[in-house]
């Protein structure tokens, strides 16, 4: 009955053993996760926190998202203090009282039962050897030691089972209590952690929270809207691109334009591999200003392929491929063979090109100066006009311009049209006159009215004033400014009086640059000094045109464009000889438009202040001689008083007998006396009135 009943207890033990260990993982997992939600909950509130460092490529500063995101992080940080005191909780109240009696309590029992069992088979052990005691001839040595052996392992099997019956029988109250207590520590520890929680989550934070989820709602509408409005934008792509699926569409349903400007898209470019093999590389190909550029698949940026300014362009035959045209720089010195995927691209490709060749693209209406100019685009070649073609052709072309041509170009360079309707056109700019475009060198033609001295043209002008071997001529100027200045045309106007004759100018000139294609412009060193502007090559440092000072009667920069200015030049002579011409000249410079005209209006105060000394000078020295000849004469009088008064004391001394003779020499001396002394209030008078 014993042994029976130590089995259903000890069947009981192991029951409840197999239940602890379960129910012990189970609640560990809620430890460690409790843990884990602790160290998540600080982690997501510093990264909250770090949300205004963050630059993302496609977000600004958004002040209201990371206001609400510190909030949401203030909050967030009280609750993983709560997280982790619920955890220190929950380890002191559940996992410690569980693991007690999973660690000291069930291990007891494990090592009494092997006790006991060691203590059973010792003492079975010592019966046996008891049992087989002889009986005919006893050993009482033998007999006593058995007898001790059968005593004390009884007695140790008694001692052992009653300790073990007694933990067996204290295991039924401790799994009582090893199950509630956790259990009641870890409710309590929740009710703890929820009452932090309603402390902390006020009616204010209930608040922000509401409004938050409004927000949120309004997004997911929002958001919802636009996906709708994007579906509806693919539908209506799919259905509006499905023809340019095509890799060659149809030329007369998609006609190539020819008036671009700007151009992008793949292209294959052939690659020479040997003398007479070649490969074919495709890569993103697309203009910037007058450059071709390409970028391959991957790259930050496109690198330079050639700069097409001036270029050419043509169809080529290529023996294996298709829609291939050839672009050759403006020296000939580098080309490059470029294959379309289809014919449209080929063509506008080519026209692109060509029309960029030109310089176009610098216009203010690219497009329709393109329309007008536009060639034939297989036969793509930049002309190259001579200046007397540009000469006679700007001659009825200033004239005939339309009005609505006029107001567009004023429009579109910004000048103030209201004052412009208030002058007559005819008034500003003389009719008949042609637009010159290129600067004309002392060396091959004189400016009207402007002499040169023999030896001038073609000489060298340091424009930093430093003397070289021949003294220049504005070595003793104070003032020597240099810009850099592109010569944009000249014409003859009737006014010199009013900006708005330099106005005018620039407005016919550069609408008739663009009407004429006419972009290329000569780069010079503008010199500024205290006696003329004087025209610099860069290369050569040769002087290409001299302007005195004085002859600049007007000066003005462009009203919106800063990079635009002018001068009037006053010259004699002209298409009607005897009389002055003003002819005026237009420059572009590197935003630097009003110092220049500040820079001439200095040189002229300069120079207005030199000629004012200049005449005071000379006025002082024409009084300084008048007071020279003055004092002359003055000293001129005393000598001849003093000659007389010699004269005088040697009459004097004469003899009573002369007398008469030396009065009547006497009277004589005086009348030729009187007669310089008249004389010299004369010269007085003339003098004064001279001066």
């Amino acid at each position: 009955q014993t042994r029976s009943l130590l089995g259903v207890f000890e069947e009981d033990a192991a029951a409840i053993s197999n239940y602890i260990n379960q129910l012990f993982q189970a609640m560990h997992r809620i430890y460690d996760a409790q843990n884990e939600l602790s160290a998540a909950t600080h982690l997501t509130s510093k990264l909250l926190k770090e949300y205004e460092k963050q630059r993302f490529p496609l977000g600004g500063d958004d002040e209201v998202m990371t206001s609400t995101l510190q909030q949401f992080a203030k909050v967030i940080d009280e609750l993983s203090s709560c997280h982790a005191v619920l955890s220190t909780q929950l380890a002191d109240a559940m996992m410690f009282p569980i693991t007690q009696f999973k660690e000291r309590d069930l291990k007891e029992i494990l090592t009494l039962k092997e006790v006991f069992q060691i203590a059973s088979n010792d003492h079975d052990a010592a019966i046996t050897r008891y049992s087989r005691l002889s009986k005919r001839r006893e050993n009482e040595k033998i007999k006593a030691e058995v007898t001790e052996d059968v005593y004390t392992s009884r007695k140790k099997q008694h001692q052992t089972m009653m300790h073990y019956f007694c933990a067996l029988n204290t295991l039924q109250y401790k799994k009582k209590i090893s199950l509630l207590e956790p259990l009641l520590g870890y409710m309590q520890a929740q009710i703890s952690f929820f009452k932090m929680g309603s402390e902390n989550l006020t009616e204010q934070l209930e608040e922000f929270l509401t409004n938050i989820g409004t927000s949120v709602q309004n997004v997911r509408r929002e958001m919802d809207c636009e996906v709708e409005n994007m579906q509806q934008t693919i539908e209506d792509l799919e259905v509006a691109s499905d023809p340019l699926y095509l890799p060659d569409p149809d030329p007369t349903k998609f006609p190539a334009h020819r008036n671009l400007t700007r151009k992008a898209g793949y292209l294959n470019a052939r690659n020479k591999t040997g003398l007479v093999s070649s490969s074919w590389e495709r890569q993103f190909y697309f203009t910037q200003g007058g450059n071709l550029m390409s970028q391959a698949r991957g790259d930050v940026a496109g690198g330079l392929v050639m700069d097409i300014d001036n270029c050419s362009v043509m169809a080529v035959d290529c023996e294996d491929r298709r829609y291939c045209f050839q672009i050759t720089s403006f020296d000939g010195k580098k080309s490059s063979i470029l294959q379309a995927e289809s014919k449209k691209d080929y063509e506008e490709w080519i026209c692109t090109i060509n029309n960029i060749s030109k310089q176009i693209y610098l216009s203010e209406n690219p497009e329709e100066i393109a329309a007008r100019v536009n060639q034939s685009a297989l036969e793509a070649v930049t002309p190259s006009p001579s200046f007397q073609q540009r000469h006679e052709s700007m001659r009825p072309a200033v004239q005939s311009r339309p009005p609505a041509v006029r107001t567009s170009s004023t429009g579109s360079l910004g000048s103030d049209s209201a004052a412009l309707s208030a002058l007559s056109l005819d008034s500003l700019v003389a009719p008949d006159t042609p637009i010159q475009f290129d600067i004309i060198s002392p060396v091959s033609e004189d400016l009207p009215g402007q002499a040169k001295s023999s030896g001038q043209a073609g000489r060298r002008t340091n424009p930093f004033g430093e003397s070289g071997g021949s003294k220049p001529e504005t070595e003793d100027s104070i003032l020597h400014q240099l810009f850099i200045v592109r010569f944009l045309g000249s014409m003859e106007v009737k006014s010199d009086e009013s900006p708005d004759v330099v106005y005018e100018t620039m407005r016919q000139i550069l609408a008739a640059r663009a009407i004429h294609n006419v972009f290329r412009m000569t780069e010079s060193h503008l010199l500024v000094t205290c006696d003329c502007l004087k025209l610099i090559d860069p290369q050569t440092q040769v002087t290409r045109l001299r302007f005195p000072l004085p002859n600049v009667v007007l000066y003005a920069t462009h009203q919106e464009n800063k990079r635009l200015f002018g001068f009037v030049l006053r010259t004699s002579g002209g298409r009607v000889e005897s009389r002055q011409t003003s002819i005026c000249y237009i420059f572009e410079s590197n935003n630097e438009g009003e110092k220049i005209c500040d820079s001439v209006g200095l040189a002229k105060q300069i120079a207005f202040h030199a000629e004012l000394d200049r005449k005071a000078s000379e006025k002082q020295k024409e009084i300084d001689r008048v007071k020279e000849k003055q004092q002359k004469e003055l000293n001129k009088q005393k000598q001849i008083e003093k000659d007389l008064e010699e004269q005088s004391r040697l009459i004097a001394a004469s003899s009573r007998s002369n007398q008469s003779s030396a009065e009547g020499q006497f009277v004589v001396l005086s009348s030729s006396q009187s007669e310089d002394s008249d004389l010299g209030e004369d010269g007085k008078k003339k003098r004064e009135s001279e001066a």
